[in-house]
């Protein structure tokens, strides 16, 4: 199945040029970069993810692959510093993710990284991570990473269940997932563990089963994401079809609730929606900043950027971003000036997720209105509203924050 498709935009000077008053927003905000590895061994049948299998892109012939890949990132990190210019920060976060980056040489990763620091600079305690397959790290590869200034690994466990894997077609061995944690830590990098709830045929013991796997992994950080079956997926197909059901929102309800309790039982603090963590320091940086509306540039195909209050997109297919780097041309396939009106509406959206809150200042006139409702219905925290005059969602909150939002945004 093909992935996603892109938003409609306006379209982008081939230069990648940026409107002065979006580039003055770099002297005040920290600055991210993401850099988006769009290859898999296989596709998941769930994942709408802009995503190919080498086969997808042609084999070793094609135009752009693991060996060359790098190369054209160094090319679009080229054109990054030509567009941001003199007044870009040293970068605060990076984050590798796809797609599966470890299918790239840890030398690879790294050579993208130092075309990072070479180019923008790193801040002294820059937080640096890679989304890892745990069937394609080693005690070395890891260890190269480490050396090459990489901080963190958030790896891809999903679930301790065979059953459940297979329904979600992840071919990993769940016994890597610890031996790949354990020489995270060993490398002397931080470690994260993603999971997945509310897969088709996944009961509550289950998922019980993967959460207490993933606690006694002892990570810095876990990340509990409900199934979404999204539109144009084998999995969408499939629950169209009748051959599994559909996820349930009672039985997500559930899941999350059990995450929340037994994460907290084993010192996890929740600090948004779906990420908990042992410390504040252990917290996903680059993640928080994104919820927090700072600037970020995103490298490869199909990532998003954002600086200033413009947000643009890169072309989808691996091939046509090669092509255009190699013509000298930007990438970016349509971008977007954001409205007050937008950035407003995201802020609230955003920030409400955060276990900080939202200031109850920065709500207009009919948000506020809501607040007392919200609190009444045991949505948000009243003391919080009350003594720190911050939105902050309560667990019940947390399983209805769309509601939330919506209740705020209304007009």
């Amino acid at each position: 199945m093909p992935p996603s498709a892109l938003p409609d935009g306006d379209p982008p000077p081939s230069t990648g040029e940026l409107p002065p008053s979006a580039l003055a927003d770099l002297a005040t905000t920290d600055l991210g970069i993401y850099v988006h590895v769009p290859f898999c061994t296989v596709r998941c049948g769930y994942c709408d993810f802009n995503t190919y299998t080498l086969t997808e892109l042609g084999g070793p012939g094609a135009s752009i692959g693991v060996d060359t890949y790098a190369d054209a990132a160094l090319r679009e990190l080229d054109l990054a510093e030509a567009v941001l210019g003199a007044g870009a920060p040293p970068v605060s976060t990076v984050f590798v993710g796809g797609g599966t980056p470890t299918m790239l040489r840890s030398r690879d990763l790294v050579t993208v990284l130092d075309g990072i620091r070479e180019r923008f600079g790193l801040a002294p305690d820059a937080e640096v991570t890679t989304e890892a397959n745990p069937d394609s790290v080693t005690p070395d590869s890891l260890r190269e990473l480490a050396d090459g200034g990489f901080t963190r690994v958030s790896v891809g466990m999903q679930s301790a269940v065979p059953h459940v894997l297979r329904t979600l077609e992840r071919t990993h061995d769940p016994e890597n997932v610890a031996r790949a944690v354990a020489a995270t830590r060993s490398a002397g990098m931080q470690v994260s563990v993603d999971l997945i709830y509310g897969t088709p045929g996944e009961s509550l013991a289950d998922w019980r089963r993967s959460l207490e796997a993933a606690v006694a992994l002892e990570p810095d950080h876990v990340s509990a994401y409900a199934l979404v079956v999204e539109e144009g997926t084998k999995l969408a197909a499939q629950v169209r079809r009748g051959v599994v059901p559909a996820p349930e929102d009672d039985d997500e309800a559930d899941k999350y609730e059990l995450a929340d309790e037994l994460l907290s039982a084993a010192g996890f603090g929740w600090y948004e929606v779906s990420n908990w963590a042992r410390s504040e320091q252990a917290r996903c940086r680059h993640n928080v900043a994104y919820w927090s509306g700072t600037n970020w540039w995103g490298v490869g195909p199909g990532a998003h950027s954002h600086v200033g209050g413009v947000r643009w997109w890169n072309v989808k297919h691996p091939s046509a971003y090669a092509a255009r780097l190699g013509a000298g041309e930007s990438p970016a396939q349509a971008r977007e000036g954001l409205t007050d009106e937008q950035r407003y509406d995201e802020r609230v959206l955003l920030g409400t997720r955060l276990v900080d809150g939202l200031p109850v200042a920065d709500l207009r006139g009919s948000g506020r209105t809501a607040v007392a409702g919200l609190i009444a219905d045991g949505l948000l925290d009243g003391r919080a509203a009350l003594r720190d005059s911050r939105l902050v969602l309560t667990l019940r909150g947390r399983l209805l924050a769309d509601t939330v939002v919506h209740r705020l945004l209304a007009s």
